[in-house]
């Protein structure tokens, strides 16, 4: 499948993967630089001092961890997507497929990640609830440390109660990696791939599956997982990114908002993933959620069909 209609051949894959790399390592170590700066020109050299608050055990120092996060998202995601699109010789938007999104499309979009929330909760609550065989039991021992640091990290970036708290979350914790985790991952690596196995499924998925691993939560693997492939699909039938930034976006934003109406209301935190719908809730569901991606699927290439007549 092709995204744009090429002036000249690409480069092989295998160099188009290179290049994701390189980009990757060269832009996360420059913007950690910048961001460092950054924080160090807000706050001080305090930050040198006790580097703790780089694990949100620090709430003076939030804000700084914000500003280290997007830039790591634009360093390790965003410049080696766009990186890939300067060495192929194309702007980025007709690289990756970033025409006006359609309406009706983005509608459908809205209803699918709507539909599919239950059971990706149902998913998230049966992942974070698997164990190890008892050999492998100190892996796990670290694997839930891990994962329960990460989450001391991501209540702190989620902290607050106001309005502008709420405002700023939605762009550092749901737009900015909505931009630039779909570009790297759907845009640049399922894209490459798709050129390197020529089967899409295998394409989106194992696009998929190193969007979940890159994460390392490994008791939220499978939910990304399968988020990554809805994505993937969604990338794959509308042959336009904004569309899975946007669902991306949903996704993010949900959890944010979920977040920020739990403390606004005194509520514990830790209870904003736990599920409370019967067995048949998850069903229909799983029947919406297929359904739509159909009916997105139909739309998509009745859509493409009146194009190329035009």
């Amino acid at each position: 499948m092709q995204f744009t209609i090429p002036t000249r051949e690409e480069n092989h894959p295998f160099l188009q993967l290179l290049i994701l790399v390189a980009g990757a390592i060269v832009g996360v170590i420059v913007f950690a630089i910048i961001g460092f700066v950054i924080c160090l020109g807000i706050y001080g050299l305090d930050l040198i001092r006790n580097l703790e608050w780089t694990t949100g055990s620090d709430l003076r120092y939030v804000g700084a961890l914000k500003i280290l996060i997007t830039a790591q998202q634009i360093g390790f995601f965003l410049v080696p997507a766009v990186a890939l699109a300067i060495f192929e010789g194309k702007k980025p938007h007709h690289f990756y497929g970033m025409k006006t999104p359609n309406i009706n499309l983005l509608g459908i979009v809205f209803l699918l990640m709507l539909c599919a929330t239950p059971l990706l909760g149902w998913v998230n609550e049966w992942n974070m609830n698997l164990h190890l065989p008892e050999s492998f039991s100190k892996i796990e021992k670290w694997m839930r440390e891990m994962e329960d640091q990460g989450a001391v990290t991501t209540k702190a970036i989620l902290a607050g109660k106001s309005f502008g708290a709420l405002a700023i979350n939605l762009f550092v914790v749901g737009l900015v990696p909505a931009i630039c985790e779909e570009l790297i991952f759907r845009g640049g690596l399922q894209r490459t791939f798709l050129r390197l196995i020529k089967n899409p499924h295998v394409a989106i998925w194992l696009s998929a599956i190193i969007f979940s691993t890159i994460h390392f939560q490994f008791f939220g693997f499978f939910p990304r997982l399968f988020l990554g492939a809805m994505f993937g699909y969604i990338y794959f039938w509308t042959k336009n990114i904004w569309y899975t930034i946007f669902a991306h976006f949903l996704n993010n934003a949900y959890v944010v908002t979920l977040m920020w109406y739990f403390q606004r209301n005194n509520l514990p935190m830790d209870k904003a993933d736990e599920t409370n719908i019967a067995w048949y809730g998850y069903l229909i569901s799983a029947i919406l959620t297929l359904a739509l991606f159909k009916i997105l699927k139909d739309k998509a290439a009745q859509k493409e069909e009146v194009q190329q007549k035009i």
